[in-house]
């Protein structure tokens, strides 16, 4: 039913590992083939390609739902259909910046404080132009192709780049002298595929299935069973994502307490349930959450 397409790169790997917690597997003949398969009645067809080309040919109709960054988006100023925020990214679940980096030594303290006909290296021309023209700088925008960081100082005085953590940045001696975007990656539709009814709800099952996936990780499930007696003092330190599911059990006087928890911290709270009164605790991996 969807053709799907998905962004080769950077954002590959993380995005075959949410696919799959998702449910909803990529398969492919190598790493390096471009096409691919969902064994999904929903999907017919997936492709990989660049994430700043997938906003386009989404626009286009080439296909009808993909994902990209925000950033791309922005640079191309593509009118799709945005189904929101799929908070991952290459390395860490928060946002990547767009930013504006300079020299360590540069003197400028702001974006107004560049000088008239400085040179900016960026893979985001557009955007550049459009935020330097916003704050009234005339400079010279060089469309960059990889490694921007390292075209200054020699071949351009500053660079507006991608970056996570900005590790990179300092490592070339750069500091950020302004963020212009930040930027989540997206599920995104091609708007007359999403005023499809039907393609529009194959659309919402996958963006359901990718959400509980992201919001699952970084918990497991607690299963326990703990003495009428000591159910308030127990249950009181669940640090639950909702109430604790309390089930009374048909033999004395034991309660089966089911809840979700953040996996940081599980170590030291399972040996204080114990402490508690809490027995056969069970720690289980989940791969998603619905609400």
């Amino acid at each position: 039913m969807l053709s799907l397409v998905l962004p080769k790169g950077s954002l590959e790997k993380a995005t075959l590992d949410l696919f799959d917690a998702a449910d909803l597997t990529v398969r492919r003949s190598s790493d390096r083939d471009y096409h691919a398969s969902i064994d999904d009645p929903r999907i017919a067809r997936v492709r990989f390609l660049r994430p700043q080309e997938i906003p386009s040919y989404l626009e286009r109709g080439l296909f009808d739902v993909g994902i990209t960054g925000r950033d791309w988006i922005t640079e191309t100023e593509a009118d799709v259909a945005s189904l929101g925020e799929l908070q991952y990214s290459k390395a860490t679940s928060n946002p990547v910046r767009v930013v504006l980096a300079v020299p360590e030594s540069a003197p400028w303290q702001s974006v107004r404080d560049l000088p008239e006909g400085v040179r900016i290296s960026t893979e985001f021309p557009s955007l550049t132009a459009r935020y330097l023209a916003e704050n009234g700088v005339k400079a010279m925008v060089v469309p960059s192709y990889g490694a921007t960081e390292a075209k200054v100082p020699d071949i351009v005085d500053a660079i507006v780049d991608l970056t996570e953590t900005g590790s990179s940045l300092r490592k070339n001696g750069l500091r950020i002298l302004e963020t212009i975007l930040t930027s989540y990656t997206e599920l995104v539709a091609c708007k007359a595929s999403y005023e499809d009814q039907e393609k529009k709800a194959a659309m919402d099952d996958i963006a359901l299935l990718l959400r509980g996936a992201i919001k699952a990780r970084g918990h497991v499930l607690l299963k326990l069973n703990v003495p009428a007696a000591r159910l308030g003092a127990v249950s009181g330190m669940l640090p639950a994502m909702s109430s604790p599911t309390i089930t009374a059990l048909a033999s004395g006087d034991m309660n089966a307490i089911e809840t979700v928890v953040p996996k940081r911290g599980v170590n030291t709270l399972i040996p204080a349930l114990k402490a508690a009164g809490a027995r056969d605790i069970l720690e289980i991996p989940i791969s998603k959450i619905v609400e």
